[in-house]
This record gives structure tokens, C-alpha cells and sequence, in this order.
């Protein structure tokens, strides 16, 4: 029955959930669903979570898919080793700026063909479940199977989501295989996507060869070249995930692990020093203007620096320690002004040395992984390949086009990337959390958020989620700074009265705000979670 009250117009109560064992928390039910399920046949924290990435590329295709990307933090109880994989895809090998002049744009362009790297997630599924997997591939990819085989209900926040690109699928080549007699589906109507089941059939025998090798290989690129772009059935061949090694910082006494760069990681660990920098001035009230102050100037400046030195550390050094260590965040926290916004926040000179899906799952060994996989944009790039079931990502269109710049597009190099999954330890090693927040450039703004309502003030994962909050532009101009809806009215017009452009925000636009989900250990053992109440997902264990 369709619901006359429109998304976001009430707020439900939600508690924290706990479990003994195992949990999930996730932006869909079916992604829980099929995590826990995987969980009860003995699967491990990997199994579940590709589990639950491949029901969400079925389920919630606008933020999500096979033809994204991936990254994921990973701990391992046995070793208490943190481990981050990066599944971001590269540059095509004719991904160049004259490619993007001599086709009439002066930047990359969003929904074109010029906007699709090769899509990395699939190669992370598979690495992650090679390395840390227990179950068949067959048997964690049965309930994405399934679901995209037999049907499944669309959740009310992705029907909007869905809607808002309806006109961009119409005028896609292939879009409109996404579409449902040329509309996008309404909430609570039922979905198929034979396609995309075939593929996860093939992904389940001969693992990511199915995607980047052969006919699906050759499909996409067809695809993409068609939309006008250059990717071609050999840049696909080439694609690995690849593991690393976290950036990390203390805050609050628990150390957080960020994936390094290419991702935008660096960002919300910055922040997180400068913050720490201010201590005096952030205690007191939980969400005060004082505080709000200090985390939209400290996320300025964060943002600064990531635009100047984040990319692809194979192309370019990324000053990582330098960026990180506490003599240049005590520098960087000097510059602001209790009651000024800086008129514009630059990047500094440290020592050298979007629509999305956020998920996390931990098992019984104590195993845990956050990981986030993303097409970038609502249905990404645009470009849809019919055969495949699935829209190709656009983060090309985060390259820049001035060869002095370390994130300048070129053949076979990672964009500055904008999803970051996040994991918490203490200082003995055990593990503290598993997080993130969705959504963009909200990604490194939300981990500050939720991480000082855990650290600072207490809050349990639920209430962590459910605080207001705020969302800046990253560009460093004039501080811009959207509120959440019922943010109290003394607060905006005191930010106001320190220079930033407050803009509110509410109803459906409030998804600016990105959608989290949190598990933390409990010092007996039990996993506490809390789910977004800005998306249509939920946390459950047992």
C-alpha cells in the first residue's frame, strides 16, 4: 500500500541493538539479512560483508553496483592487525586531458563516458574473500543471487533516490533497462534484474575474471566508449585490488584508522588533530556554537589540504606523516579564531616524509569489517550496461586537468577518492569500533561528527547517528555551511554571527547529511550497534 506521508516528514525512535555474536548494520533490511544468514553457516566477517556489498549493489543499484568501487578496513582478532584494501579503480590507458579538450569540456564531465574508471569493487570483493573468507564464493553471493533473480521490494528512501535520476535513465542508451515501463519504481514495488543475476552467477565460478575479462569486459567498455569515453577490454583486464596499510591517529583515547590515499581518509584524521588541538575550547555543551565552530573550521582546513596532496601516492608522494603530526595540527589549530570563520582555508606546508552505501559486520571470532562501496553520484556516470544489470561510476570526474597538480588525470592513475570506511582500536590493540558515514565529501565530516559524540560526550552508536548535523562545502571558499533540519535556531544565527553562510536544510534534501551505521565491542564482549535512521536500513545481530 502506498504511503502518503513523504520520507523524512516523521522521526522514529530508534534504540542501540545488541548482540553476543554477530552483527550487521546496513542501509537496506535484505543486505542485514543476507549478512546474518551468512553468519549462522559459519561464515566469517569477510563472507558477510561481501555478502551484504553484493545484496546492496542489487537493492540500492542508484548508490551502489558493480560498476563502482570498494574499500574496506579489515581486523583480524587473531593478529589485532588492521588492514585496508583499497578497490579503486585507474584511468583508462587514453584517460588523459587532451582527451577531455579535444572533446569540448575544460573539466571532466560528470555523466559521460569521459567520467567512468574501470570499476573496482568486484576485484575487492574477491580479494577480500580470498584473504579472509571461509565459505564458497557460490554460497556468499547466493542471496544477491536470489534477490536480483526473484525480486525484491524497493525501500522508500531508494524509490526517492531512484527518482530524482529518473530523467538522466531515460536519456541514457541503456538506462532505461533500470526503469520500469520508462519511470523509476516506486516504494514497496518489486524489482528484477536478470542480468545482474547472471553476473553474480558468473562472479560465484570464475570470480573477478567475470567481470574483467571476456564478453562482460568487452560489454562495458562498448558501453563506456559509446557514452564518448576511452576504457577500453584491456584497461578492465588490469584491474587489482590492492591491500595497505592505514593512516591513523589517536583521538579521545581510541586510536582511528582511516584508508590512506587515494582515499579522502586523511581528511577526517586532520580534522580529528586539529580538533584534539582545541580541546578547551570544544568541551561544555555536546552541540554548541562554539564547537560546531571548531569542527567546521578544523574540516575547512582538513579539506584544504586533502585538495592539494591527496592522489594516487603512486604517482605523486602524499606528505602522510607530515600531514598528521601534531606539531602541524597545533600549527593548522592556531590560525582559527574563536569567533571568526576564516575568510578562506588554504592548505599549509606540512614536512614531507558522494551517493554511496556504508555497511559494517563483525563475527564471532571478533573478527570486524567496515566498508563502503559507491557509483559515485546517484547512478553514477549514467552510462548503463543492459547486459550486465548495472550503471558505471563517475569518479573521473574528480580528476583535475592542470598537469602541476598531483590528482591530474592520467592514464592508468586512481582519482582522489571520496569513500572512507573507518575502524576504531584501543591502544592495546583490541578493537574499539566499526564505522562510517556515506555520502560524498560528507564522508570525512560525518567520522568527526559521530566520532566526537562516541568520544567526547559518551553517546551510544544510535544516539551518534541521530545527532543533527552540519555539512560544508569542500572547496575552502566562504565557509558554507548546511544545517540539518531542527538544529536550533540560537545556534544558526550565533555560526552566522561568526561569518558562516548558514543555509538550512530539511525533508528529502536532508540525505546532504550522508547515512552511518556504527558497531562497537563492549568491554563484555557484546556488539552494540545503531543504523541510520536517514536511510532505510536497520542493525541486527545475535
Amino acid at each position: 500500500m502506498k504511503s502518503s506521508l513523504p520520507v523524512f516528514e516523521f522521526a522514529s525512535r530508534r534504540s542501540p541493538v545488541y548482540a553476543p555474536e554477530v552483527m550487521v548494520a546496513a542501509s537496506q533490511p535484505l543486505a542485514v539479512s543476507a549478512g546474518l544468514g551468512i553468519a549462522a553457516r559459519g561464515g566469517s566477517a569477510a563472507d558477510m560483508a561481501v555478502a551484504v556489498a553484493a545484496v546492496l549493489a542489487v537493492v540500492e543499484p542508484c548508490s551502489t553496483g558493480l560498476g563502482g568501487d570498494a574499500f574496506a578496513l579489515y581486523y583480524d582478532s587473531a593478529t589485532q592487525h588492521v588492514a585496508a584494501l583499497n578497490g579503486s579503480g585507474k584511468s583508462g590507458g587514453g584517460h588523459t586531458p587532451e582527451a577531455v579538450f579535444s572533446a569540448g569540456y575544460d573539466a571532466v564531465p560528470a555523466r559521460h563516458g569521459l567520467a567512468v574508471t574501470v570499476p573496482g569493487a568486484c576485484a575487492a570483493w574477491c580479494e577480500l574473500h580470498r584473504k579472509y573468507g571461509r565459505l564458497d564464493l557460490a554460497e556468499v553471493l547466493a542471496p544477491a543471487v536470489r534477490l536480483a533473480r526473484d525480486g525484491f521490494a524497493v525501500g522508500p528512501v531508494t524509490a526517492r533516490l531512484w527518482a530524482t535520476e529518473e530523467a538522466l535513465l531515460r536519456g541514457s542508451e541503456g538506462g532505461k533497462s533500470l526503469l520500469v515501463r520508462g519511470r523509476a519504481p516506486r516504494a514497496g514495488e518489486r524489482i528484477r534484474n536478470h542480468a545482474l543475476a547472471r553476473l553474480l552467477k558468473n562472479i560465484a565460478r570464475k570470480g573477478a575474471a567475470a567481470l574483467y575479462e571476456g564478453a562482460a569486459a568487452a560489454a562495458l567498455a562498448d558501453a563506456v566508449q559509446a557514452a564518448g569515453g576511452v576504457l577500453t577490454a584491456d584497461d578492465m583486464s588490469r584491474c587489482r585490488a590492492q591491500w595497505q596499510t592505514p593512516a591513523s591517529t589517536v583521538y579521545g583515547g581510541v586510536r582511528v584508522h582511516e584508508c590512506p590515499p587515494n582515499g579522502q581518509g586523511l581528511v577526517a584524521l586532520s580534522a580529528l588533530n586539529i580538533l584534539a588541538a582545541l580541546s578547551d575550547k570544544i568541551k561544555g555543551a555536546p552541540v554548541s556554537a562554539e564547537r560546531l565552530h571548531c569542527m567546521i573550521e578544523s574540516l575547512r582546513l582538513g579539506f584544504a589540504d586533502g585538495a592539494a596532496y591527496i592522489a594516487d601516492p603512486d604517482f605523486s608522494a602524499v606528505p602522510a606523516d607530515g600531514l598528521l603530526s601534531g606539531e602541524y595540527a597545533a600549527a593548522r589549530a592556531a590560525l582559527i579564531d574563536s569567533g571568526r570563520a576564516l575568510p578562506q582555508a588554504v592548505c599549509g606546508v606540512p614536512q614531507s616524509s558522494s551517493d554511496t552505501v556504508q555497511f559494517c559486520v563483525t563475527d564471532r571470532d571478533g573478527n570486524a569489517c567496515s566498508m563502503v562501496n559507491s557509483i559515485y553520484m546517484t547512478f553514477g556516470s549514467g552510462v548503463v550496461v543492459p547486459s550486465l544489470g548495472l550503471a558505471l561510476q563517475n569518479r573521473g570526474h574528480n580528476f583535475v586537468l592542470r598537469q602541476d597538480h598531483p590528482n591530474c588525470l592520467a592514464p592508468y592513475k586512481r582519482p582522489y577518492h571520496t569513500i572512507i570506511p573507518c575502524l576504531t582500536t584501543h591502544e592495546n590493540g583490541e578493537l574499539h569500533g566499526v564505522m562510517g558515514v556515506m555520502g560524498g565529501f560528507m564522508q570525512p565530516q560525518g567520522h568527526v561528527q559521530i566520532l566526537s559524540a562516541l568520544l567526547d560526550d559518551g553517546c551510544n552508536p544510535q544516539q551518534a547517528l541521530d545527532r543533527l548535523r552540519f555539512c560544508i562545502q569542500p572547496d575552502g571558499a566562504a565557509s558554507v555551511v548546511a544545517l540539518e533540519e531542527g538544529m536550533d535556531a540560537g545556534l544558526a544565527d550565533s555560526l552566522k554571527a561568526r561569518g558562516h553562510d548558514v543555509r538550512p536544510v530539511s525533508g528529502y534534501a536532508r540525505d546532504l547529511f550522508g547515512r552511518g551505521q556504527i558497531i562497537l565491542r563492549q568491554p563484555n564482549g557484546f556488539w552494540e550497534a545503531g543504523s541510520d535512521g536517514r536511510a532505510d536500513g536497520l542493525a541486527l545481530g545475535f
